[in-house]
C-alpha cells in the first residue's frame, strides 16, 4: 500500500500532476531496489531505490545535515563532510539517468528541491533535447552563508544546467544570482544569467495550495461537525491556539512553547481560558538533531502542563503524528489563532491552508516574518520568532483582537490566497519554462 509523504513538496505537486497527467520520479521510501513503475489516477510513478548507505550519506548526511541547516540561515550549524559529498553526486546521477530514460524528446523535466541540485546539469549532458526546470522549495541562503560550502561551485554549476531556476521569493533570486557571480563567474541580470551561449532564466514563483479543495472541505458538514466536537472536548469557553508543523528545528516549535509559557506565567492567559494544540508530524527521526528536538519539545510540553495544568485540563495538547487532510481542516476550523512561527521557511503552506479554510472570515494568523508566506500574507500579525517576548505579545494581540479588525485582516488574507493558487503557481512557472 502506498502512502503519500507529508511534506510540502508532495502536497503542492500532487494536484498538478493529476491535472496534467504527468510523471513522477522519486524515492520509493525505505532502502533497497525500487519497485517497478506504476500508475495511479493517470500519474506515472517511477520509484528510485536508495541503498542503506545512500540514505545515510546522501539523505541524512549531505541533504539534511549540510544543505538543510545551511539553507535555513544556519539555525543549526551545518556539517561539511567529504564522505557525504560523493554519495550526493552519485544519487543525483541516478535521478538524472532515470529522468533521461523516462523523458520524450521535447518534454519538460521539472526538477525539485535541494536534494537534486546537480541533476539539471547532468540531465543536460544526457538529454540536450529536453527542457529543464528547477524549483527550490526551501530558502536559498545569502551569498555570505553559501560561500562557506566547500562544493559551492559544483552546486551552482548543477543548477545552471536548467533553462529556468525558480525560487519562492525575490530574496532567493537575489541570493542565487550573487552566489552564481561569485562561484561561477557568470554574467547577467537578476532575471537572466548567460552560461556558455545559453540563457538561464531566474525568477520568484511563490508556491500555493489547492484553494478550492480546502474550501470544499471547510464547508463539508462532516468536517464542520468534527471541528465542533473538537471544540467541545477542548472546552467551549476556551480560545484555541493551533500549531501544525513537521517536527523540525527550523519551525520554531520550541520558541512557540516558551512564548505560551510566558503568557501563562504572566497571567495574560490561563488554563481556564486558553489551550494550545500542537500537531508535530514526525520527520527525519533517524537524524540526531531531530531526535534531540523531539526530546526538547516533549520536555517543554511536560513542564508547561506540570506547572500550569489542572486536573482534567491541560494547557498544551501535543500530538506527535500526521493526520488526514479532512481531520486537519477540522482543526483549522476549530482554532481561534493559528501560530506559524518558523525561524526560516521557504514558504509555509499551513498559513495559506488556515486562511483558505476560514470561510466566515474569523480567526487570526500569527506569522513569522522569516516565512516566505509573509511576502503575500501581509495582514497577518508578524512576529520575530527569535524574540520570545515579542512572540508572546503577538499571540496575546491575536487573542484580544477586536472582531472587526480580525475580520478585516482575515478577509485580506483569504483574497491573497485566492489570487495565487497552486494552479496559478504551476501555470506561471511552466509557461516561463517553455518560453
Amino acid at each position: 500500500m502506498w502512502e503519500q509523504s507529508p511534506g510540502g513538496l508532495v502536497t503542492a505537486l500532487a494536484p498538478i500532476l493529476k491535472d496534467r497527467k504527468g510523471a513522477w520520479i522519486g524515492w520509493a521510501g525505505g532502502s533497497g531496489r525500487g519497485p517497478a513503475p506504476f500508475s495511479i489516477d493517470g500519474v506515472r510513478y517511477t520509484p528510485v531505490g536508495l541503498s542503506k548507505s545512500e540514505l545515510e550519506l546522501f539523505y541524512e548526511g549531505f541533504s539534511n545535515r549540510t544543505l538543510w541547516p545551511l539553507y535555513h540561515d544556519a539555525v543549526r550549524a551545518p556539517e561539511f563532510r567529504r564522505r557525504w559529498w560523493w554519495p550526493y553526486v552519485d544519487v543525483n546521477r541516478k535521478y538524472a539517468e532515470a529522468a533521461a530514460a523516462a523523458a520524450q524528446p521535447g518534454d519538460l523535466v521539472w526538477v525539485h528541491d535541494y536534494h537534486l541540485q546537480l541533476v539539471p546539469a547532468m540531465l543536460r549532458e544526457l538529454r540536450p533535447d529536453v527542457r529543464i526546470g528547477f524549483f527550490l522549495h526551501i530558502p536559498f541562503p545569502p551569498d555570505e552563508l553559501f560561500a562557506h560550502m566547500p562544493w559551492r561551485s559544483q552546486i551552482i554549476d548543477g543548477l545552471l544546467g536548467a533553462d529556468l531556476v525558480g525560487f519562492q521569493t525575490p530574496s532567493g533570486v537575489r541570493h542565487f544570482v550573487a552566489s552564481a557571480r561569485r562561484c561561477s563567474g557568470v554574467h547577467g541580470s537578476a532575471e537572466a544569467i548567460h552560461v556558455e551561449g545559453r540563457t538561464v532564466r531566474v525568477g520568484a514563483y511563490p508556491i500555493s495550495i489547492d484553494v478550492e479543495q480546502f474550501e470544499r472541505l471547510a464547508a463539508d458538514p462532516g468536517v464542520v461537525g468534527r471541528s465542533q466536537r473538537l471544540r467541545a472536548r477542548l472546552g467551549q469557553s476556551r480560545r484555541i491556539l493551533l500549531g501544525v508543523d513537521r517536527l523540525d528545528y527550523s519551525k520554531g516549535i520550541d520558541a512557540r512553547l516558551k512564548a505560551i509559557a510566558e503568557l501563562l506565567s504572566t497571567g495574560r492567559a490561563s488554563t481556564a481560558d486558553t489551550v494550545f494544540v500542537q500537531i508535530a508530524v514526525p520527520s527525519r527521526e533517524s537524524v540526531k538533531e531531530y531526535a534531540e528536538l523531539r526530546e526538547e519539545v516533549e520536555r517543554l510540553v511536560g513542564r508547561i502542563n506540570g506547572e500550569f495544568g489542572e486536573p482534567g485540563r491541560a494547557p498544551v495538547h501535543y500530538l506527535h503524528r500526521g493526520m488526514p487532510q479532512a481531520e486537519l481542516v477540522s482543526h483549522y476550523l476549530a482554532a481561534d489563532v493559528m501560530l506559524v512561527t518558523p525561524f526560516r521557511d521557504g514558504m509555509n503552506l499551513v498559513a495559506k491552508e488556515y486562511a483558505a479554510c476560514r470561510l466566515d472570515d474569523t480567526g487570526a494568523l500569527v506569522l513569522s516574518e522569516f516565512a516566505g508566506a509573509a511576502h503575500e500574507l501581509k495582514t497577518a500579525l508578524m512576529i520575530n520568532p527569535h524574540d520570545v517576548d515579542g512572540l508572546a505579545a503577538g499571540i496575546d494581540a491575536a487573542l484580544h483582537m477586536p472582531p472587526a479588525d480580525a475580520t478585516r485582516r482575515m478577509r485580506s488574507l483569504r483574497r491573497a490566497v485566492r489570487r495565487n493558487t497552486v494552479y496559478d503557481w504551476a501555470d506561471r512557472y511552466l509557461r516561463d519554462a517553455w518560453s
